[in-house]
């Protein structure tokens, strides 16, 4: 570490530690009033959020890796929102259908029956026949099979700035009676904050890459980059003391798990939930 660096960290650790006292004097009822939206009965924390489903097992956000990370135990099922060419919401992380399909282009410029024929086994010949999922098929997933589960749905494009497309968004939640289980994460607030416009109800996460702080963040979930919370170690604690939880952004959080835990951290993200579940020696 360069020496400008270190006395920047330095200095940014000190400064958080004296705003650290002075921020625990937020009122409990603000705490609690944005924990309970996003606490799980009878899981305990960290709870495990599964990155795009189990991405390693299975082809990521396919219903094969939701179904499995449902079966690995894990406590909230995370995929990322796009739109189709007609509106439809799919799961799919990518702008292009190029990398996790058989197919090639846009999505968006895609209708959802010509998403629904493409491949996304991500090049898996075993799976050759998942498909890209949409919202309401795992929306119909988490219904039927896992009532405890939560689900967090990153927003991959600006379309969620749009009045309508939120409200849409809304509507499907609740229609699957899963609006109060829903958080909704995105790298721009302002994505968020539609959402939230739209439904209030619903939690807003905020992810970066670069952010040393959570203070004066309007959301009730940060996912910093992993090593913010060794640059900063006073960040869960802060954010704890708005009244917000905490989720490092680490897909692959195994060998760093002793540090999350002695931090605080609500909730870890896995690529393999069944092995961050045994890491942290759950079942």
């Amino acid at each position: 570490m360069t020496a400008p660096l270190h006395a920047f960290c330095a200095a940014t650790v000190a400064a958080e530690a004296g705003a650290v006292h002075s921020e625990l004097n937020i009122t409990k009822t603000k705490r609690a009033m944005n924990a309970r939206q996003l606490v799980l009965p009878n899981r305990p924390k960290p709870y495990v959020m599964a990155h795009r489903g189990n991405s390693t097992q299975c082809p990521e956000n396919t219903l094969a890796a939701f179904r499995r990370a449902l079966a690995d135990g894990a406590d909230i099922i995370e995929t990322d929102m796009h739109l189709t060419a007609d509106g439809a919401f799919i799961c799919i992380h990518d702008g292009l259908a190029d990398r996790t399909t058989d197919g090639h282009g846009p999505v968006a410029e895609m209708t959802l029956a010509q998403v629904k024929g493409l491949s996304a086994s991500y090049g898996r010949p075993e799976f050759a026949a998942e498909r890209v999922p949409t919202l309401a098929e795992l929306c119909a997933l988490l219904v039927s099979e896992a009532p405890e589960v939560a689900l967090a749905l990153e927003l991959k494009t600006d379309r969620f700035l749009e009045p309508d497309v939120c409200r849409k968004l809304a509507g499907e939640l609740a229609a699957a009676g899963l609006v109060e289980r829903t958080v909704v994460l995105s790298f721009s607030l302002a994505r968020v904050q539609a959402v939230a416009a739209a439904a209030p109800i619903i939690p807003k996460g905020f992810i970066t890459m670069s952010k040393l702080t959570p203070r004066g963040v309007d959301a009730e979930l940060i996912g910093a980059f992993w090593p913010v919370y060794f640059l900063n170690p006073f960040h869960v604690r802060q954010a704890h003391a708005q009244g917000q939880i905490t989720c490092p952004l680490d897909p692959t959080p195994n060998g760093r798990l002793w540090y999350y835990r002695w931090l605080g951290c609500d909730a870890v993200l896995a690529n393999d939930p069944a092995a961050t579940i045994r890491a942290l020696r759950r079942g």
